[in-house]
């Protein structure tokens, strides 16, 4: 840890300290099933671990009044009543530093077929160096990690010539409505760190990404004439081969430079499916959701209109579709992408940190997939990137999160503070 003066020593040594306080928060938070409608418990445990911290603490609804015709906001089939974000704030203790939002996402996706777990999801357990638990990497240790450095700062006896905001947020795994809504509070800062799970690396690339619903209707037979029926769900097949296609056209025409490394940049996932009632009964009905990523120099409209040309022709080629046009819903995630340049400021003084602890430069993280930053980078105002643990098997079974790259994140996050936000002793 070459470079480190007296001052940023206290902070490592400070943030050292407090590595059973994180591993403790973290597994608090992983405790706390928090998927989509059920984010209660966790943002209670982050609200009042940030009180006890000693942040001004606020509830930030996701208001359809004031964000209902936002242009980023993502249309959803779910309420939102009793649901919101918390956010800490800790105001400048002088003038002449600059501005933080630490942000960071409660949600977690479902934890699927339990048989696949070694452990009970939801039951954090340490082994070997690692945090096990469906959140731990995606991306609950991260926020312990970001709420703590902010704490290491205090904790070695400095105040901060700046404002600093932590947030946790929902919706981040399907609209990105949390995150807006507290910019839209006015939650905005010259600079946002958002710990993603990607590793110590600086994101300036991320991708697009809709997701869309495909309702297709058949005509119902007792199975004794199943011929004489249309079956829903077998319908579905050539619409989805369709869509297949269209993620290879996409895939295969031009990108942009940052793309030309990857052999399959974009993905279309179909993630649910629902069809029948009966299994001697011809389904009468059937539906598919997708997802679907784009490259950042493509608007949502411009992908949505592929999917709908993309579904008419197939529609055409099917005697029955032709007659009986499948449904198709646009809700949750209209994510446009974004590239930023590695130059900022921000990104600059960030790397100068992790150089610090490690003495590499940090890798540049060039994304497949869509994160909060959505929110910041094309509506906020400042420099916004992911910097974060090392994780695995995120949205899938055995999620670990590694833990001295979570220390990494906190010890580098507060070095950020005091280079970026500026101390006060």
């Amino acid at each position: 840890m070459a470079d480190l003066d007296h001052r940023q020593q206290r902070i490592i040594e400070a943030t050292e300290k407090l590595e059973a306080d994180i591993l403790d928060f973290a597994g608090r938070l992983v405790a706390e099933p928090s998927t989509l409608g059920d984010e209660a418990s966790a943002l209670q445990v982050m609200e009042t671990e940030l009180k006890q911290l000693g942040f001004e603490t606020e509830k930030v609804a996701i208001d359809l009044r004031f964000l209902a015709d936002h242009p980023g906001f993502a249309p959803v089939p779910w309420g939102y009543e009793n649901r919101y974000n918390v956010v800490g704030y800790r105001p400048a203790d002088l003038e002449g530093g600059r501005s933080l939002v630490l942000n960071g996402h409660l949600d977690v996706v479902n934890p699927g077929c339990l048989d696949f777990w070694q452990d009970d999801p939801f039951h954090p357990v340490i082994k070997d160096g690692w945090l096990y638990g469906r959140g731990a990497g995606d991306m609950k240790s991260g926020i312990a990690a970001m709420i703590y450095a902010v704490q290491a700062v205090k904790v070695a006896g400095f105040g901060m010539q700046a404002p600093v905001t932590v947030q946790g947020v929902i919706e981040e795994e399907c609209s990105g409505n949390g995150a807006l809504a507290c910019l839209h509070a006015g939650y905005d800062a010259e600079a946002t760190l958002i710990p993603e799970p990607f590793g110590p690396t600086i994101l300036t690339h991320q991708v697009g990404v809709l997701w869309f619903k495909v309702t297709v209707r058949g005509a119902s037979r007792h199975v004794l004439s199943a011929s004489s029926g249309i079956n829903a769900i077998e319908i579905c097949f050539p619409i989805i081969a369709a869509l297949r296609s269209l993620e290879t056209e996409l895939n295969d025409g031009p990108r942009p430079e940052a793309y030309k490394q990857f052999d399959h940049p974009l993905n279309l996932n179909i993630g649910l499916f629902s069809g029948g009632s009966w299994p001697s009964s011809v389904p009468d009905e059937a539906a598919f959701h997708g997802r679907l990523s784009y490259f950042p120099d493509v608007r949502f409209n411009e992908i949505r209109q592929k999917i709908i040309q993309t579904i008419k022709r197939a529609s055409e080629n099917n005697r029955w579709l032709s007659q009986n046009p499948p449904e198709i819903e646009f809700y949750g995630f209209r994510s446009d992408g974004h590239a930023v340049a590695r130059s900022l400021p921000a990104f600059e003084t960030l790397n100068d940190c992790h150089r610090m602890l490690t003495g590499t430069n940090a890798e540049s993280y060039i994304a497949t997939c869509t994160t909060d930053l959505r929110a910041f980078q094309l509506f906020g105002r400042g420099q916004a990137t992911c910097y974060g643990p090392v994780a695995e098997n995120i949205h899938g079974a055995n999620e670990r999160v590694h833990i001295p790259s979570v220390m990494q994140v906190a010890k580098t996050y507060a070095l950020f503070l005091s280079r970026w936000c500026g101390l006060v002793e």
